[in-house]
């Protein structure tokens, strides 16, 4: 059977960035007939399997990515404030730590540029005890507490705020303007105030979109009902990790590319880590610390030899759950060559024990789980791309087809941004300082592809 019933806007996708952009566009702009398509529960491919972090520290080149950060978590506070913090949004902060001193004036760079970037100030504990410019984070709420970030350069004084970290740790950055929450009930009270303003939630595939005369006119749906038309002069591509395959229904070639991630969650019975925590990040490289006799047998065999190569930075946790919850998540983003998106994703059998193993050397207290770790649950999903690591938010070359994706490991923290910066381009009002930079027209600046050839740190986690 075909229908035609028509629509105003239809998008493509019930993740977290369908979900910001039907938002906006009903609650916040009053358009009366959006239709979000999914053939899955909102929320349940790669939206569900987030950090459920956030954080406006970001580096250059420009203040695009701390800008549009900022103005997602000013949104999310709004949000918070207007259900009673019903999605749990805190600001434990993030912590980066190293025992490389070769490492400090990075940290002290990196300050310096995010703060000129507009993350907020830093400041400098060398030493003193009792500082009173440092206010550690509190375990819960999100008010009243300073952005930037806090160095710490003094061994003794790290061991008295993080006295769980290793003890060759030499320098902290505690940034300041972020923590986490929990992603599933932000995306539920937007979906549910954008049904309330009237968006219509369609089960089924999209198959194609129709266009004439260089416009969009319409969408084609697939479903158990049958074959479905939807006419419509405006179209979202919301795919998530299916994002280029969207846009080749519009003969746009995307430049996006995806890596699976994984995350581990384990039963931390011991209480190794403090409930209070923040997000923790080891910014070193490091091998894992094998056994003799181990390492010999890894080296034997061509399977397992990688296990002995050095791994990247950026291994990183935090306390998972509420309340008394012993569960903590732990990730290590060592999977970072572009793959074919499949479901269900990829198995890793080594996952669990090499981010246990990488975690102890950052957080000795876990080793005690080296030998007997507890079943861990692991999940992950697809970090779509581009390669300069900034999403594309805006209109595609075919008039009417629009994007917000390439969203990469930061979907949540940025969602409620992206979502209203869509919606100033499909109702043409104007459009914030950062909305250039995430055009997908920027590409064609030769300007921007000089810049391409020497970017520099994506900020990728």
């Amino acid at each position: 059977m075909v229908t035609r019933t028509g629509a105003e806007v239809v998008i493509c996708g019930a993740g977290i960035a369908g979900i910001a952009a039907a938002f906006h566009l009903a609650v916040e702009r009053g358009l009366t007939d959006v239709v979000v398509v999914d053939e899955r529960p909102p929320l349940t491919l790669t939206s569900d399997k987030s950090t459920e972090a956030y954080r406006n520290w970001w580096p250059g080149p420009g203040d695009a990515m701390v800008s549009l950060m900022n103005r997602s978590i000013d949104l999310m506070e709004e949000m918070a404030g207007r259900c009673d913090n019903r999605f749990l949004l805190n600001r434990r902060g993030y912590v980066y730590a190293t025992a490389d001193p070769a490492r400090i004036p990075s940290f002290m760079n990196a300050a310096a540029e995010a703060e000129s970037l507009g993350a907020g100030p830093t400041r400098i504990h060398r030493g003193q005890m009792d500082d009173p410019d440092y206010l550690p984070a509190p375990d819960q709420g999100y008010l009243d507490q300073p952005t930037g970030a806090d160095i710490f350069l003094d061994p003794a004084l790290i061991r008295q705020h993080f006295p769980y970290l290793t003890t060759d740790t030499l320098a902290v950055i505690h940034a300041r303007r972020c923590g986490w929450f929990s992603g599933q009930q932000l995306g539920i009270w937007m979906l549910e105030q954008a049904q309330a303003a009237g968006v219509r939630l369609l089960e089924g595939r999209v198959k194609g979109v129709e266009t004439a005369g260089g416009r969009v006119v319409g969408v084609r749906i697939q479903n158990a009902g049958g074959a479905s038309a939807i006419p419509t002069g405006r179209f979202v591509n919301a795919a998530g990790p299916f994002l280029a395959e969207v846009g080749r229904m519009l003969d746009v070639d995307l430049p996006v590319f995806s890596e699976l991630h994984l995350k581990v969650n384990f039963n931390d019975h011991r209480r190794v880590l403090p409930r209070h925590a923040p997000m923790l990040i080891w910014a070193d490289p490091q091998r894992l610390n094998w056994a003799d006799e181990e390492a010999e047998v890894l080296a034997e065999m061509p399977e397992t030899r990688w296990l002995l190569n050095e791994f990247p930075p950026a291994i990183h946790c935090r306390p998972e759950g509420h309340g008394d919850s012993p569960w903590v998540l732990m990730l290590w983003p060592y999977h970072t060559h572009p793959v074919p998106e499949t479901f269900p994703i990829p198995d890793d059998p080594d996952y669990a024990e090499v981010t246990l193993r990488g975690m102890a050397r950052f957080i000795p207290g876990l080793s005690v789980y080296l030998d007997h770790m507890p079943k861990p649950a692991i999940d992950g999903g697809y970090y779509t791309k581009t390669r300069e690591n900034r999403p594309l938010i805006g209109p595609l070359p075919v008039e009417g087809a629009y994007v917000i994706g390439a969203l990469s490991g930061y979907g949540l923290m940025a969602a409620a941004a992206a979502g209203e910066l869509l919606a100033a381009h499909i109702v043409e009002s104007a459009l914030p300082s950062y909305a250039a930079d995430f055009h997908l027209a920027r590409y064609d600046d030769p300007a921007y592809q000089a810049l391409l050839e020497n970017w520099g740190d994506a900020g990728q986690l």
